[in-house]
């Protein structure tokens, strides 16, 4: 399994790129805002990628971060969702905006990813809802690890940082959605409070994002 590449970016293509490592030239089918976000040819680049086998094809799909491909493999295990039309939810949305619509049960917005119509949308909604907060937590978890300091060479120096960071959102939510479910709420609606306050100016401060929550979850009177 092939899950991370990291080389110098060869070529750029309308839906893929060409990353260089270790003089095998590997094709990575990306999102337009991966493609964006990438530097220009001839640069260092890194990628997390899910290898897709068939009988006659193998394709890898490159992300900025690793939960960004978890992503990617999760929204698979719905039926009807293939390799192209989870990496056209994960272009549109990003982890984080997925993670939003799918705790708040948001079919709508997973319409705004091309090619995915109505039906799917709300069957990712549903079928996924429960899933969120393990990747909430997942995102907290790497995004601590990636603040960490690096460990350091031989020669001293660190080795190359990821294409992306995680955002320090991702920390604030795996710390409210973990402080919610010790006060009793269930996961699945910490989690889609946590999406919901995630989207206020309280989503990188923990102590604000839970109250933010709170407020969601308090019965309405």
């Amino acid at each position: 399994m092939i899950g991370r590449l990291a080389g110098i970016l060869a070529e750029r293509g309308e839906d893929h790129v060409l990353i260089d490592a270790g003089g095998v030239g590997y094709i990575v089918h990306v999102s337009d805002r991966t493609l964006a976000a990438l530097p220009p040819a001839g640069e260092a680049a890194v990628l997390y990628t899910d290898l897709q086998v068939r009988e006659d094809l193998w394709q890898l799909f490159g992300f900025p971060s690793a939960i960004e491909r978890d992503w990617h493999r999760l929204l698979q295990t719905v039926q009807g969702v293939g390799a192209r039309a989870a990496l056209a939810l994960t272009g549109a949305l990003g982890a984080e905006g997925l993670a939003r619509a799918v705790a708040r049960g948001d079919a709508a917005a997973l319409r705004a990813a091309p090619g995915i119509g109505p039906k799917l949308a709300g069957r990712v909604a549903m079928e996924l809802r429960d899933r969120v907060p393990a990747l909430i937590a997942r995102a907290g978890a790497g995004a601590a690890a990636a603040a960490a300091p690096a460990p350091r060479g031989r020669a001293g120096r660190a080795p190359p940082a990821p294409a992306a960071a995680v955002p320090a959102a991702a920390v604030a939510a795996a710390e409210a959605l973990s402080a919610l479910v010790n006060l009793g709420y269930g996961q699945s609606e910490a989690a889609a409070a946590v999406a919901e306050a995630g989207s206020d100016e309280a989503a990188a401060d923990p102590a604000l994002l839970i109250r933010a929550a709170l407020r969601r979850l308090a019965p309405k009177g």
